[in-house]
């Protein structure tokens, strides 16, 4: 009788330097290997795919598209207790490739499901340290065909459902019940990566490093025209009014009612934090 599958949680790791120097003569941006690794959204993404994989009976792999340098990486993540990693290396690396996310989500979903198979969940930080767009997620989500979650503080994994606690704006949270297979981006928050033991550091030490070759070339970008952003008009109602007059006032707002600012000085802490309730009542924020 054949075991059944476990599922796949994957944790892509970006490698980067946080400490890139300038040169000031050339522009070139000099990295150090010995200053570079991922950023703490990653490591949370990484304590997060191993804590699911534990619960979920699965295995968690830790995968990077970085150059070879980035394999102590992928060695700390043996060591955190990873059951696999995988580097997609890309050919001239040192040379000007163009960063694009939808060419790393498809160099990173060519060779997730060549070398390891459909993955069940993908985790990875909500963004770079380098100043990351954070689009590589949906990209890869869309490559993947799978469902997305982003800015995720939260994450638990029981009787085969992931649900999720996702950051809003205004001090707000969501609870998400996330369907699988999905790519979830988390932000570095509440939960850091776990201390390596020992003899797990020791033995990744020596690990083989498996590696693939992929592809991040992006397609050529053809510059039509170049002119000043213009941003859309916005369309608002016709005032109702037929007097020509009266259509002038409401257009122009003459006649309507502004409250003026005030400044509210006070040395009472109650006193100004009922100001301020009072101010988000008025304007229909509570």
């Amino acid at each position: 009788m054949a075991e059944p599958l476990r599922p796949l949680v994957v944790a892509l790791l970006r490698w980067t330097d946080a400490r890139a120097r300038i040169d000031p003569l050339s522009g070139e941006v000099e990295t150090d290997p010995r200053g570079a690794g991922p950023s703490e959204a990653d490591r949370c993404a990484l304590e997060h795919a191993l804590r699911i994989a534990e619960a979920a009976a699965g295995r968690c792999v830790a995968v990077t598209l970085a150059p070879e340098p980035a394999e102590e990486l992928l060695r700390d993540a043996l060591a955190c207790g990873a059951d696999a990693v995988l580097r997609v290396d890309v050919p001239s690396w040192d040379s000007r490739v163009p960063d694009s996310g939808a060419t790393t989500a498809r160099a990173l979903a060519h060779a997730i499901r060549t070398e390891l198979g459909e993955p069940s969940l993908v985790l990875t930080g909500d963004h770079s340290a380098d100043r990351g767009t954070g689009s590589t997620p949906a990209f890869l989500a869309a490559e993947l065909g799978c469902a997305q979650a982003l800015g995720l503080v939260e994450l638990s994994y029981a009787d085969g459902e992931l649900l999720a606690l996702r950051r809003l704006d205004r001090g707000r949270r969501e609870r998400l019940a996330v369907p699988l297979p999905a790519v979830c981006s988390v932000e570095p928050a509440g939960l850091r990566l776990r201390r390596a033991a020992l003899p797990s550091t020791l033995a990744a030490r020596t690990a083989t490093i498996p590696v693939v070759t992929g592809s991040v070339a992006a397609e050529p970008v053809t510059a039509h025209a170049a002119r000043p952003f213009r941003p859309r008009a916005k369309e608002l109602p016709p005032p109702p009014e037929a007097d020509p007059r009266l259509r002038l006032l409401r257009l122009t707002g003459a006649h309507e009612h502004r409250e003026p600012p005030r400044v509210v000085v006070t040395d009472d802490p109650a006193e100004a934090a009922d100001e301020l309730l009072e101010y988000l009542r008025g304007k229909g924020y509570l």
